[in-house]
């Protein structure tokens, strides 16, 4: 497997990286920096990880 980018929202927010037979997320864009150097096993679970950080994100913006 080679470098892919990684979309959300229509929007590139980083790239997963092959290696240890894992993906490593190379976060590109702020607001998924927390998940920025985290091993995953499908580009799919990157895809979770990140509906998952906006989701707390949001909602503990919208608690303050």
């Amino acid at each position: 497997m080679q470098r892919q980018a990684v979309i959300f929202g229509g929007q590139e927010v980083g790239i997963a990286v092959p290696g240890e037979g894992r993906l490593r997320f190379i976060a590109v864009r702020f607001h998924v920096i927390d998940l920025d150097n985290q091993l995953f096993d499908t580009v799919t679970d990157i895809h979770q990880a990140i509906k998952r950080h906006l989701a707390v994100t949001r909602s503990s913006k919208a608690a303050a």
